[in-house]
């Protein structure tokens, strides 16, 4: 509550800033000439997945609002030479700000590097980069996947259930933020007295993580749960416990219309829903205030998760 309660603030804020410079604006009309608007990238790790169409969402309002000019880009899958093309052409593109969520923190950070050399502003959303930027909007990870481990012990525990193997479906060992929430999900399990098997890595790609889940089941009889780390990753858990009609928990993250039907029929338990929207939206308020001198605020703004069942 308190998380939302400050996000609203900001959210506050940044209307006020946009309603007084709407203000000015008008009392300024007479002048003769005006600042071309600012450019905007968004460049996140794929356009697969719903959550990205989330944060491009929020960002396209607030940019809308604040008159600036503004464009996705992205990889079409989880792809580090392309996701570094993407950012090399919003620079070509003379792009005053690059709103980012780096896919491998290491293989971005130098295009990240040339483009700030050039003059272009980082802010990072959901995942940052091994590089220096205005500020970072990104669910804490680490927190939100021990909530997960937290959630799927509940509902063995419920069940009856204080032992037996784990599976998880990750995406990439790269990937600061999906790495994040395996830790904070792997360090509550253990701690219970859960056997975790080792992670299958499927880039976030739903069919993959299906076939991986699979696997699991059918090669541990003992399986009494799963765990996806990313948005396909989850769908591929879901659909795997679906097809094979077995009483597993099944736990994920993000939300999208596949997890919410698999949450509906009881082939997923839970998946922890970030915040997309207000990465995206927040993020062009802060790339706001940058371009024109203005306090981004925090470093850091942690937008939150909650439990979908």
């Amino acid at each position: 509550m308190r998380k939302i309660v400050v996000l609203s603030g900001l959210i506050g804020m940044f209307l006020m800033l946009m309603s007084c410079g709407s203000k000015g604006a008008q009392q300024t009309a007479a002048a003769p000439t005006a600042e071309p608007a600012k450019t905007v990238y968004l460049i996140t790790m794929d356009k697969m997945d719903q959550h990205w169409v989330a944060v491009d969402k929020g960002a396209k309002t607030m940019a809308d609002a604040l008159g600036l000019k503004y464009k996705w880009d992205a990889p079409d899958v989880k792809d580090n030479a392309k996701q570094i093309e993407a950012v090399n052409n919003a620079v070509a593109d003379k792009a005053d700000l690059i709103l980012l969520a780096a896919n491998d923190p290491n293989a971005i950070s130098n295009a990240v590097k040339n483009a700030k050399a050039k003059g272009v502003k980082i802010i990072y959303v959901d995942s940052p980069a091994n590089e220096e930027a205005i500020a970072t909007l990104s669910t804490n990870n680490t927190q939100a996947g021990a909530l997960a481990g937290e959630t799927m012990v509940s509902e063995l525990k419920a069940k009856g259930i204080t032992s037996g193997k784990i599976g998880i479906i990750g995406v990439n060992t790269a990937t600061n933020s999906t790495m994040s929430r395996e830790n904070g999900f792997r360090a509550v399990l253990d701690a219970a007295g859960f056997t975790i098997l080792t992670t299958e890595y499927k880039d976030g790609d739903a069919a993959a993580s299906q076939e991986s889940a699979t696997g699991f089941i059918t090669g541990n009889d003992d399986l009494v749960g799963l765990y996806g780390t990313n948005e396909g990753s989850t769908v591929g858990v879901g659909n795997a416990i679906k097809a094979s009609g077995k009483d597993i928990i099944g736990i994920g993250f993000d939300k999208s219309s596949a997890i919410e039907g698999l949450l509906k029929d009881g082939s997923l338990k839970a998946a922890m829903a970030q915040n997309p929207y207000t990465m995206g939206f927040l993020g062009v308020a802060q790339a706001y205030a940058a371009l024109n001198g203005g306090s981004t605020g925090p470093a850091v703004i942690d937008t939150g998760v909650a439990i979908l069942r």
